[in-house]
């Protein structure tokens, strides 16, 4: 198995086998779009699982209880506030979270004191903290303050980079589409957003832009002399470079999945809900969204951003046209050399096909052949050039040398 994965990598390396990537990209835009559309509105209609450091209020953990069921504290918090519908967790084998709205001091021991009551715990079991209103908006504000620099600074690094503001145009959007569908998904599945999902994005964001850059940096390294050659357009050269990168990026992200995966089982199903978790399934999801995107979305929109470039939409007709010279056939039925559609462009468009009779005529003289003579050629080398003389003017007039007969 390893074996021929490693010969199918090797295949794409070196392109003697070709995945269809870019030019079948129409097809993978769709797909993202249709992906991220259903997943967006699966989760508008769930609605954000927001966490207390964004919404503020007050929270309780109940330590060492002997049933984790949920529906006791729920029905204390109800009896002191009724208008209020708690979110009840359970951390580990043995812990309850219970976050309510805000409560001031009296309110808050109160109910604490309640909750050691119902799960049969001493008082000093049930643990409380408080975060206002002003610290969760200053904390949302830092956190939108810090993706939107980032973005900035990313942006303009890959620009001066790769010396092209369209490549860096192009990572940007494969990098919002794995936000979104990594946003879509948490909110589908309806995990708590909490910082640690924030620091996850960020993570997601890097890891998402780094495989892109390996991308264009094989495409870069690709077209380096795109003009010197007529073998491949750009989109080909383009695609060549991500069918070179698929397998190093398949490779990446298996290694990056693995331990990732066994963190987000641990926090989900042993350890129950927590910063492990939050962290956790915000890599996964990103992680592969930024290998889809980083192979079949950016090549295809850096090749739709830079198509329509005089020099590479010349390059694209030359190539072409080269190659329909190679296919083609001479009027003698061999195969024209490589560099007849060259020298056809050279000559104003005319092929061998264009030859007329003068033509014809000329090319006789120059291999030795004569057309028959006459009586007054045989007789007097002036009436032979007068004959000379009297037929249409050639664009490379050839002398010939008679010989005059002998009287012998």
């Amino acid at each position: 198995m390893s074996a021929t994965f490693a010969t199918f990598g090797n295949d794409l390396h070196a392109g003697r086998r070709i995945l269809p990537i870019v030019s079948r990209r129409r097809t993978w835009y769709l797909i993202s779009v249709v992906v991220v559309v259903l997943l967006g509105a699966l989760a508008v209609v769930r609605g954000p699982n927001l966490g207390i450091e964004f919404t503020g209020g007050s929270e309780f953990q109940i330590a060492g209880v002997a049933d984790t069921e949920q529906s006791s504290a729920r029905e204390v918090v109800r009896e002191h506030l009724p208008d209020n519908e708690p979110k009840v967790t359970q951390l580990g084998g043995d812990t309850l979270r219970v976050q309510t709205e805000e409560l001031d001091s009296a309110e808050t021991a109160e109910l604490a004191g309640e909750l050691a009551t119902a799960y049969g715990v001493s008082a000093d079991a049930v643990s409380t903290s408080y975060i206002g209103p002003v610290w969760s908006g200053d904390v949302t504000q830092k956190m939108a303050r810090g993706v939107v620099v980032f973005l900035v600074l990313v942006a303009g690094m890959m620009a001066l980079y790769f010396r092209d503001l369209k490549a860096s145009l192009a990572a940007m959007i494969a990098l919002g589409h794995d936000m979104l569908l990594t946003a879509a998904v948490y909110g589908v599945v309806g995990f708590e957003i909490t910082p640690g999902t924030v620091i996850g994005f960020l993570t997601v964001m890097g890891y998402s832009l780094y495989d892109t850059i390996v991308v264009f940096d094989k495409v870069r390294e690709n077209t380096a002399d795109l003009t010197g050659q007529r073998r491949r357009t750009f989109a080909e050269l383009v695609e060549l470079a991500a069918n070179q990168t698929l397998v190093r990026s398949i490779n990446t992200s298996v290694v990056a999945l693995l331990p990732i995966g066994s963190i987000l089982a641990i926090g989900a199903f042993l350890l129950g809900a927590g910063t492990l978790k939050d962290i956790s399934l915000a890599l996964f999801i990103g992680i592969i969204a930024g290998t889809y995107s980083s192979i079949f979305l950016a090549p295809g929109l850096l090749v739709d951003l830079r198509r329509r470039e005089d020099a590479i939409a010349r390059h694209t007709v030359a190539v072409e046209r080269a190659r329909r010279g190679e296919s083609g056939l001479t009027p003698e039925g061999s195969p024209e050399s490589p560099r007849g559609e060259d020298a056809a462009t050279r000559d104003g468009g005319a092929g061998p096909a264009a030859a007329g009779p003068a033509d014809a005529d000329a090319a006789d003289e120059g291999e030795g052949r004569t057309p028959e003579a006459g009586p007054a050629d045989e007789d007097d080398d002036t009436v032979g050039r007068a004959a000379e003389a009297s037929r249409p003017a050639r664009q490379q007039p050839r002398r010939t040398t008679r010989r005059r007969r002998s009287g012998r």
